[in-house]
């Protein structure tokens, strides 16, 4: 989060279709899942003559219900609502109701009661299933997705005999449908296995409609993997028939969810006896329902499902030169159905908008697995929008606090070894060893300046989190979010964290809506070049000569927070820097084609900030010392808008800010010499003997 760096870290509602009221066995059928949680609405497969989805008027469950899930989640704590969360154990018993309770009518599509109350102008979210049509695969994450999204979710009873392109055709007419009502919305479509054949095949036959791919494990390798047809049919003909019931079996291993769901268990931290209860319940759910599936799962069924993925993956592969989308692909590493992670790369060098996302340890059934959270995934990869364009500000959507941990904790070791000091100035002048100084409310800009490769940001992102529930609005490089050409240069993935934390890439029309939505700012003038300083530069500002922001500060009367941060060369020590690398001709090389790769800041500037080139210095590990971090007095803008319209008046005020933040270094680097902690063997002796948890002391102030 860094302004102009690549350096750093870190709805029960259902939308109108065309109504009928309809009491047909099929319809009534479902709309009797009420213990499911589902809210239900039928839709027939579209014929030559029929194009789009027919939905009862009276195919919702009651109001009472429908709100019951929804209304209870005022004022409840994170711990409640992880109480209430659905889990694995819900998944088999409600896939198992939908497969004891299906009519063999034809597909439909459902609405969880989970998904209450959402955001104004949420886009619809279609969910394609995998081949055995339940519609269920994302009830993990009902809750968190519902909130932001309205979301329908196709079954497909398991004895049905609807054609691949049949389901093409009813996906297809509901998604022109929905587009002709909202077309400034994207539609998105998330598929997983099959699903994904689904989704890209749909997306090939509409280019002209703003649709978002998100597929999971799709199965466009299908020709690749070891459960096919000429495999799995004459095993089941061949087996005894004591031993037929194993099949299910046999293929749920396969997919990775009975060991997920042990692991999910185990990283509860949960006392032995509720860790064994818990996993006992939720086996003999998984048993219920491989039997029941083994019910209905015959030879003849079984051939069906694998013909159609046979069939679909074929068809999605002839089209993919269609597809217009913006297309996000999530790869397990371990799916030994499918050789997701090749296929991935494969789909990217043909789709033209396509971004991939892989998960290292993860089975054929990601989204089961626990840890697996779509919402931050959407958000990390910029893919969370609800208009036609993504608005990094309107757009973004706050983590919530197990969201937060979950990003906090890989990185939560740079606290650990930095144990950082936090200090801030309250009104009166006095300087606290806490972040009582800071603003609650904003608009806030925060001005500073950048350590080497941003090694700030963790604690500073997370204090403000932690201490004062405030996010940090990093102004970032654009190199984060975009690339000109593959190549050298990091992943965009590697920048996820960032984005979720808050960041958005600098530019002035960002920078209004931020302070228009009294959002609290991260600002560092000195972007790049001071992310990436010289050998003998450490805690020098490089900062253009011309404001940059006090007019835009001072027009929404926002408080400017100048402030320093040392200890940079506590933990490093330069070797090569970018003079240095700029001698060797291979380091050379490399340093030109990173440049070509990032976007381009500042080109129009000139001297020190002017754009940087892309490098990275070689440096030293030391044994950790410690950081310090000091925010000013608060420098107030509001009633100034007139005032410091002036050029003259603002550069001033400008070079106030950068004065500031200069004592603020001055200061932290006297006052450390002083810090009997600032050791890291000290610092472990102190918490040996104070224990882990126990602040450290530090120098006097």
């Amino acid at each position: 989060m860094a302004a102009a760096t690549g350096a750093g870290l870190f709805a029960a509602g259902i939308s109108p279709v065309i109504r009928r009221h309809d009491s047909s066995p099929a319809t009534t059928k479902f709309r009797s899942i009420s213990k499911s949680n589902l809210s239900v609405f039928a839709s027939v497969v579209p014929t030559e003559k029929q194009t789009a989805p027919i939905v009862p008027e009276n195919g919702v469950l009651s109001a009472a219900d429908s709100l019951s899930s929804s209304t209870r989640r005022g004022g409840e704590s994170e711990a409640e609502l992880n109480d209430r969360r659905l889990s694995l154990k819900d998944y088999f018993e409600q896939s198992l109701e939908l497969n004891s309770k299906s009519d063999g009518g034809p597909p439909r599509w459902f609405s969880p009661l989970e998904c209450g109350s959402r955001l104004k102008h949420s886009p619809l979210l279609l969910t394609l299933p995998g081949v055995d049509g339940g519609g269920l695969g994302l009830i993990l994450h009902y809750e968190r997705l519902g909130k932001f999204f309205d979301i329908w979710c196709l079954h497909i009873p398991i004895t049905d005999r609807t054609s691949f392109k049949d389901l093409v055709k009813l996906v297809e007419s509901t998604v022109r449908l929905e587009y002709s009502r909202t077309p400034n919305r994207p539609i998105y479509l998330v598929g997983e296995s099959f699903g994904g054949c689904l989704a890209l095949a749909v997306a090939a036959r509409n280019p002209d409609i703003d649709l978002v791919l998100i597929l999971a494990n799709p199965a466009t390798s299908y020709s690749k993997s070891q459960v096919q047809p000429q495999i799995l049919i004459p095993l089941s003909t061949i087996m005894p028939e004591q031993l037929l019931p194993s099949l299910p079996y046999m293929l749920s291993l396969l997919t990775g969810a009975p060991l997920k769901m042990v692991a999910s268990t185990m990283g509860k931290r949960l006392p032995l006896q509720q860790a064994i209860e818990e996993l006992s319940n939720d086996t003999t759910a998984m048993s219920s329902y491989l039997t029941g599936l083994f019910d209905v799962l015959n030879a003849e069924t079984l051939q069906w499902k694998l013909n159609m993925l046979k069939s679909a993956a074929a068809y999605a592969n002839s089209r993919l030169h269609a597809v217009k989308a913006q297309t996000l692909i999530l790869a397990s590493g371990e799916d030994q159905l499918l050789p997701s992670k090749e296929e991935a790369e494969r789909l990217r060098k043909v789709l033209p908008k396509c971004e991939i996302r892989t998960f290292d340890d993860s089975g054929h059934a990601l989204f089961l697995e626990n840890g697996i959270n779509l919402v931050s995934i959407l958000v990390g990869a910029s893919f969370y929008r609800r208009g036609t364009r993504l608005d990094y500000v309107s757009d973004y959507l706050p983590p919530s606090p197990s969201e937060f941990q979950t990003v906090y904790e890989p990185q939560r070791f740079v606290e650990a070894a930095t144990n950082p000091v936090m200090l801030s100035t309250l009104e009166s002048g006095k300087i606290v060893r806490s972040l009582a100084g800071i603003p609650s409310e904003g608009p806030v800009l925060y001005v500073g300046y950048h350590m080497m490769l941003g090694w700030e940001l963790v604690p500073l992102i997370s204090r403000f989190w932690l201490e004062r529930n405030i996010i940090l609005r990093g102004i970032a490089h654009p190199m984060m979010f975009t690339k000109l050409r593959e190549g050298q240069l990091p992943a965009l993935s590697s920048y996820d964290t960032m984005r979720i934390m808050g960041a958005v890439p600098v530019s002035a029309a960002n920078f209004y809506k931020l302070f228009s939505s009294k959002s609290h700012v991260l600002l560092y003038p000195g972007g790049m070049r001071e992310a990436l300083h010289r050998k003998g530069e450490e805690y020098k500002l490089f900062w253009p000569e011309q404001s940059e922001f006090v007019r835009m500060a001072a027009r929404f009367g926002a408080k400017i927070i100048p402030f320093g941060s040392v200890g940079e060369d506590d933990i490093g020590q330069l070797l090569l820097d970018y003079d240095d690398l700029r001698r060797i001709p291979y380091f050379k090389a490399a340093i030109e084609d990173l440049t070509d790769e990032a976007v381009k800041l500042r080109s129009d500037a000139l001297g020190e900030v002017a754009n940087q080139d892309v490098h990275l210095p070689i440096i030293l590990p030391k044994v950790p010392g410690r950081f310090y971090y000091l925010f000013g007095k608060p420098i107030e803008t509001e009633g100034r808008k007139q005032e410091l319209k002036s050029r003259e008046k603002a550069h001033e005020l400008y070079l106030e800010v950068k004065s500031e933040v200069e004592k603020c270094l001055g200061y932290l680097k006297e006052k450390r010499e002083n810090d009997p902690y600032r050791s890291i063997f000290s610092r472990l002796s102190y918490q040996a003997t104070h224990g882990f948890d126990s602040e450290v002391p530090t120098f006097d102030f």
